[in-house]
């Protein structure tokens, strides 16, 4: 599943457009931005939590996938 995050300033104007946009694609769902309050990692540096990261996986990494952006052909 694909979101399509509108900002909330520009719901009025870009969410109708958007559903619109995607109607015939089942992957991809439009959602408005409703969060609200300070963003907790306001004032906090990129890397403060870097050196705390641990990878404990050994298996081999594969490169992820994303589904397809484009609606469906109709037949």
């Amino acid at each position: 599943m694909i979101y399509c995050v509108i900002p909330r300033e520009l719901a009025d104007e870009l969410y109708e457009k958007m559903v619109d946009y995607y109607k015939d694609n089942p992957n991809v769902e439009v959602i408005v931005d409703r969060r609200e309050g300070p963003d907790r990692r306001a004032g906090q540096p990129a890397d403060e939590f870097q050196e705390k990261r641990q990878i404990r996986d050994r298996r081999r990494r594969r490169p992820g996938t994303f589904p397809d952006t484009d609606p469906p052909e109709a037949v």
